[in-house]
C-alpha cells in the first residue's frame, strides 16, 4: 500500500497546531488591549464643528462660565448646547461680519438650530444625568478635562463603563465644593441660571448603590 503522508507530515501538523493556537491567542490578546486603548475610545480626537469655537479664548480669555452655553447642565440629563441667539449676544457686536460666523446668521435667518458635533457622546444604552452629577459637586473637568485650555475640544477620558465605575465606587474622591471649584478655575465656575451666583454642590447621595447596573442602564 502506497504511503499517504510524507515523512515530514507529523512535524508539519504539529507546527500547524502551534501556529493556529498562537494566532488565536494573539488575536484574543490584541482584542483585549485594543478595546482598552485610548485609540479605540477616540481619546484625544476632536470633531469638526460648523463654527471653529475655541474654549480657551472664551473660557480662560474672556471668563465665560460653562452654564452660559450649557445652560441645562445643572438640572437636566443633557447639558445643552449654545444656540445661535446665545452666541449673538456678543457676536452681534464683536466680529459681526466675520465669515466664520456665517452659520450663526444663517441659523437665525432660517430658524434652524446649529448642529454641533458631539465629542463626548455616550451610547444610547447608557443613561447619564448631568444635573445629578453637577449638583453633587462633580466638576466639569472630571469628565471633560481642562476644556478651558483647549483650542479644539477633544476627548480626555474614555468614558467607558470601567472608567465610570471607578468613580462610582469611590465618589467622594471626585467631589469638591463650589468654593474650591471657583478657586481652581474662575472661568469654569458653575452658575445658577436663575440668580447668576455660584451654587454649592449638594451632598452626594448613593443611588441604591451607585454600582448597581440600573443606575446607568434603564
Amino acid at each position: 500500500m502506497a504511503q499517504l503522508f510524507r515523512p515530514g507530515a507529523n512535524t508539519a501538523f504539529r507546527l500547524g497546531i502551534i501556529v493556529a493556537v498562537s494566532a488565536v491567542g494573539g488575536l484574543l490578546a490584541f482584542s483585549y488591549f485594543y478595546v482598552r486603548s485610548d485609540w479605540f475610545w477616540r481619546v484625544g480626537v476632536t470633531a469638526a464643528q460648523p463654527i471653529p469655537f475655541r474654549h480657551d479664548i472664551h473660557v480662560s480669555g474672556i471668563g465665560i462660565a460653562c452654564a452660559f452655553c450649557h445652560s441645562t447642565a445643572e438640572r437636566s440629563a443633557h447639558a445643552g448646547m449654545p444656540t445661535a441667539h446665545a452666541c449673538l449676544i456678543c457676536h452681534s457686536q464683536i466680529l459681526q461680519g466675520a465669515t466664520m460666523l456665517e452659520p450663526l446668521r444663517t441659523s437665525v435667518a432660517l430658524g434652524q438650530p446649529i448642529v454641533w458635533a458631539s465629542v463626548h457622546r455616550l451610547p444610547s444604552f447608557a443613561y447619564f444625568h448631568h444635573g445629578a452629577h453637577v449638583s453633587s459637586g462633580i466638576a466639569c473637568e472630571t469628565c471633560h478635562g481642562r476644556v478651558e485650555e483647549m483650542p479644539q475640544t477633544h476627548k480626555v477620558n474614555t468614558l467607558s463603563m470601567g472608567w465610570c465605575l471607578d468613580c462610582h465606587r469611590d465618589p467622594a474622591n471626585h467631589v469638591r465644593s463650589a468654593e474650591a471649584e471657583i478657586a481652581a478655575q474662575p472661568g469654569m465656575r458653575r452658575l445658577s441660571a436663575s440668580k447668576g451666583q455660584p451654587i454649592r454642590g449638594s451632598p452626594l447621595r448613593a443611588a441604591s448603590p451607585l454600582t448597581n447596573c440600573s443606575v446607568c442602564h434603564r
